[in-house]
């Protein structure tokens, strides 16, 4: 009998311990829902809800198709290319030949030419997973960071969180995870993890900076409106596509010199690149693409 109540005893604790694990990231899940149906919803008709979402759209805009609707909801990670018609057809030829292929090339050698990268990470494949909460650590690990932390370990030297070799290998590690067929997939399986995503969101939606701007002013309320001749990208997708190659930089650059850029253009002062403040953004930012597909490197103006 004693027995008996010791493994219902466990069978309940082990369906406890599973239930707390996934109730961690609920909030995070209506966040990330709500975000997609308000997406879709932004960008099904932009004509027809043109009072809505683009009041200050031109006519030439909405009725010439430069704006046009988006019916997948995995188009969103081409970002802008998603609903902006010219725009598109610019990229598609860039695509054609696409000038991060000597990346990926470059990457490819680091990665077999350097014993503790490939003890790291011997599967590739594996951009889906990032940025994770590390449980022991008890933070945010963006894939720049694990590898930099890779390094450090092995007595190496860290990169540039920006630019330059680690950008190269992302480039691969990205196309072997695009080549795999992988989705972005982060977690969130404790209170520490739940905290951190709590943190990331509240920056983005706080306004920071001279211009008094939040991320969400341009990205959630303001994806598909112009600043000057270019549309602005929408937060679902903002992650799937890294690292870019960015025409303005003519190089390639991770998340962290992204954002980076970002806040500059708010008016405010960057924060550091392998700073928590940063890790904990891109958490959050990625978990709001969760089960898009991955498609870095890729190009972007």
């Amino acid at each position: 009998m004693i027995k008996k109540i010791l493994k219902v005893s466990a069978i309940v604790a082990f369906a406890t311990v599973v239930l707390n694990a996934s109730s961690y990231n609920a909030q995070a899940e209506k966040d990330r829902l709500a975000l997609r149906d308000y997406m879709m919803k932004k960008f099904s008709n932009p004509l027809k809800d043109r009072a809505k979402f683009f009041p200050y759209s031109t006519d030439k805009e909405l009725h010439d198709g430069s704006l046009i609707a988006v019916k997948n909801i995995e188009d969103f990670r081409l970002g802008t290319y998603a609903f902006a018609k010219n725009a598109k057809e610019q990229y598609d030829d860039i695509k054609e030949m696409p000038p991060y292929l000597d990346n990926i090339d470059a990457g490819e050698e680091i990665y077999n030419s350097n014993i503790a990268i490939k003890k790291c990470f011997p599967n590739p494949a594996i951009v889906q997973n990032y940025p994770m909460f590390d449980e022991a650590k008890r933070k945010v690990i963006t894939l720049t960071g694990a590898i930099n932390n890779c390094l450090k370990a092995a007595g190496q030297k860290p990169w540039s969180w920006t630019k330059g070799k680690i950008a190269d290998l992302e480039a691969y590690f990205a196309s072997m995870t695009q080549e795999a067929g992988k989705r972005i997939d982060i977690k969130i399986n404790s209170k520490a993890a739940q905290a951190a995503y709590e943190r990331g969101k509240k920056e983005y939606y706080s306004q920071r900076g001279y211009l008094k701007l939040s991320c969400a002013n341009c990205h959630v309320q303001g994806a598909g409106k112009r600043v000057r001749a270019e549309y602005l990208s929408p937060l679902l997708g903002a992650t799937t596509h890294f690292p870019v190659y960015r025409l303005k930089w003519q190089s390639l650059g991770t998340l962290e010199r992204r954002i980076k850029g970002c806040e500059k253009n708010q008016g405010e002062t960057p924060h550091k690149p392998s700073g928590q403040w940063t890790a904990e953004m891109l958490y959050f930012m990625a978990y709001m693409s969760n089960g898009l597909p991955i498609d870095g490197p890729d190009i972007r103006k």
